[in-house]
């Protein structure tokens, strides 16, 4: 007879304990929600704008890259 999986999944669950890991709950926005690819044009519009008007940004990223080109 097979083990139930609330046995398989605990059993996996100590294994990681012991290899040092520990369980964490992420809650995350919802994809799927009406009105969440809006919000996220809406809110990348507002970067992009601020992004646009703060020319010493567009100056270190030009740098930055600069920099990145030396790496090489």
């Amino acid at each position: 007879m097979p083990t139930p999986i609330s046995e398989r999944v605990q059993k996996h669950r100590e294994a990681l304990r012991a290899a040092g890991l520990r369980p964490v709950q992420i809650w995350v926005p919802d994809t799927r929600r009406p009105g969440f690819a809006a919000e996220c044009r809406r809110q990348a519009a507002l970067v992009a704008a601020a992004d646009h008007a703060d020319a010493d940004l567009a100056n270190l990223m030009d740098a930055v890259l600069t920099d990145l080109d030396e790496w090489r």
